[in-house]
């Protein structure tokens, strides 16, 4: 199937980066030390990476990878910036945007739509997270009708679709 097939390459490209984060941080100990570790007393940071596999519209397997952690060229990156999980939900007249950023203030969060109301910008920051997203909508919004809510980690943001022109509006004379 080919879903497992994503999920075993996915598995083995991240094992591999550990072992290559391993053996750097071994080579280091080394050149400062002159001796291999015998204990890991050193944290290289906060590490944070997931996958979200769902079905698309297509009925083909969607894999979206979040975190701070991405693949470049050869070796993976780690920002201090955590891409959070999103989702986005569109309603017959709302789109809704759900995003996890556990451990922050909602007074540290910042939202904004923008000026064409087909991006979400998303960020936060709190002790030792920091969170950003740049989120396409599925359609155009009204920046000015948008409604955030934040709980146990959540922030729900609720946005209205921008109105389409309906007939019956300004009349122009063909001549």
């Amino acid at each position: 199937m080919p879903i497992f097939d994503e999920i075993d390459r996915l598995f083995k490209r991240w094992q591999r980066f550990f072992e290559e984060m391993e053996k750097e941080l071994e080579e280091e100990f080394r050149a400062f030390t002159g001796s291999a570790p015998r204990i890991s007393f050193r944290r290289p940071g906060v590490y944070y990476y997931g996958f979200e596999i769902t079905i698309g519209p297509d009925g083909k397997p969607v894999v979206r990878e979040f975190g701070n952690v991405r693949p470049r060229e050869g070796k993976p990156v780690v920002s201090e910036e955590i891409e959070p999980l999103t989702d986005v939900i569109e309603d017959e007249d709302k789109v809704r945007v759900v995003v996890e950023m556990p451990g922050v203030d909602k007074e540290n969060i910042s939202v904004t739509v923008s000026d064409d109301g087909k991006k979400l910008y998303v960020s936060a920051r709190g002790g030792d997270r920091k969170y950003y997203k740049e989120i396409d909508l599925p359609v155009a919004v009204d920046p000015k009708k948008a409604k955030a809510t934040y709980k146990n980690g959540v922030l729900s943001v609720e946005l209205e679709k921008r109105e389409k022109s309906r007939p019956g509006g300004v009349r122009i004379e063909v001549e």
